[in-house]
C-alpha cells in the first residue's frame, strides 16, 4: 500500500441471485490497520446489486474516516470494469449505484480500483457471509 493510501476491500453476496443478499466491506488505513468493517443484509438483490452496494458502503466509510487517497479492491470484474469505463452500465437497476460510486470517487484526491481473485478478498467475503448466516432479517 502506498503511503497515505487507504485500502477498501468489498464483497456482495446473494443467495439465489436474486435472493437474500448482504454486503461486506473492510477499510484499512495507510498503516494496514483494519479500522472499519461493514457486515449487513440488504434485503432481496442480485449479486451485482450487492457488489455495488458493498463498494458504496466501503467508500462512504473511508470518506467518513478522512481518507483522501483510496484503493478499492473487489472480486467483481463487472463492477471494476464498469468503474474503469471499460464496460457500459446497461442494467438500469445498477445505474444509480454506478452514479453514486462516481460521486464518491470525485471526493477523493486519488482513487483507483482493481479486481483481485476471490482468495485475496477473504475478509470482505467473510463479512458478507456473516450477515447472511447470522444476522436477523
Amino acid at each position: 500500500m502506498d503511503a497515505g493510501r487507504w485500502t477498501v476491500f468489498t464483497d456482495g453476496a446473494s443467495r439465489g441471485n436474486p435472493g437474500p443478499a448482504s454486503i461486506g466491506a473492510v477499510v484499512y488505513d495507510p498503516q494496514r490497520r483494519e479500522v472499519h468493517t461493514v457486515s449487513r443484509r440488504i434485503g432481496h438483490a442480485t449479486n451485482n446489486e450487492a457488489e455495488y452496494q458493498a463498494a458504496v458502503a466501503g467508500l462512504e466509510a473511508a470518506l467518513a474516516l478522512g481518507a483522501k487517497a483510496v484503493a478499492l479492491r473487489m472480486d467483481s470484474e463487472l463492477v471494476v470494469r464498469q468503474l474503469q469505463f471499460r464496460y457500459k452500465v446497461r442494467n438500469p437497476r445498477l445505474q444509480p449505484y454506478f452514479a453514486r460510486l462516481l460521486e464518491l470517487r470525485r471526493q477523493f484526491a486519488d482513487f483507483d480500483v482493481d479486481s483481485l481473485p476471490r482468495a485475496q478478498n477473504k475478509r470482505a467475503d467473510q463479512l458478507a457471509n456473516l450477515a447472511l448466516d447470522t444476522l436477523p432479517e
